[in-house]
C-alpha cells in the first residue's frame, strides 16, 4: 500500500479556526482535516492552511451551508481546492475522484451490518482511502485492511498514545484527532 501522508500518522483535525492556527505552527503535520467549517468561511480558511505549508483534507460532509450533491463537489474541487475530500457518502467520494483529489471514504463500523454495507461501498467506489471510526477498533482495521487492499485510517474516541500505537500496529495508515494533546507526535 502507498504511502499516502508521506510518513505522518497524526492527522489533527480542526474543529474551528483556532484549531486551524495552531495545526499552523504544527513544524511536522503537513496534512490535516477541516471539520465544522461554513460555507462562507471555508475559501479563506483553506487559504490561509495552505499558505503555511499544509495540505488540506476536508470533510464534506460538515460543510454547513452546502449541500453534498455532484455540483457542492465541483465547488469545492475547483473553487476551494482542498487535497482531500472525506465523506461518507458514496457519491462525493466518486465526484472527488473525477477531480483528482485524494478521495476518503468515511465509514462508521456500529455493527456487522455497518461493516458489510460498508465493505460493499468501498468496492463499488474504490477510494483512495478509507477512514474507520471508532478509531479505537485495531482488531476491525486489520479485517478491513486484509479485505481491502486501499490504505486504511482511524479516528474517532482515541484519546491516549497507547491507542494510537494500537491502531498503527493493527495496520491502520494514520490516525485522525481532534484531540490537542496528541496532535505534537505527528511521524513515526
Amino acid at each position: 500500500m502507498k504511502d499516502l501522508f508521506n510518513g505522518q500518522r497524526i492527522i489533527p483535525a480542526a474543529h474551528n479556526q483556532r484549531d486551524i492556527e495552531k495545526i499552523a505552527e504544527l513544524s511536522d503535520a503537513t496534512y490535516m482535516v477541516m471539520l465544522e467549517t461554513h460555507v462562507a468561511q471555508l475559501g479563506s480558511l483553506v487559504k490561509f492552511a495552505k499558505s503555511t505549508g499544509k495540505k488540506v483534507l476536508l470533510h464534506a460532509d460538515l460543510v454547513n451551508g452546502l449541500k453534498n450533491d455532484d455540483y457542492a463537489i465541483d465547488f469545492l474541487c475547483q473553487e476551494i481546492r482542498p487535497d482531500g475530500i472525506i465523506s461518507t457518502r458514496g457519491n462525493v467520494i466518486l465526484k472527488a475522484k473525477q477531480h483528482k483529489v485524494l478521495a476518503i471514504q468515511r465509514l462508521f463500523m456500529i455493527d456487522s451490518s455497518a461493516y458489510t454495507k460498508g465493505s460493499t461501498l468501498i468496492e463499488k467506489v474504490q477510494p483512495d482511502a478509507i477512514e474507520l471510526l471508532p478509531g479505537i477498533l485495531p482488531e476491525q482495521i486489520g479485517k478491513m485492511i486484509q479485505a481491502m487492499d486501499i490504505p486504511v485510517i482511524a479516528g474517532g474516541l482515541i484519546e491516549r498514545y497507547d491507542q494510537i500505537d494500537a491502531v498503527l500496529a493493527a495496520g491502520a495508515t494514520a490516525v485522525t484527532t481532534s484531540d490537542k494533546s496528541l496532535w505534537q507526535k505527528s511521524r513515526s
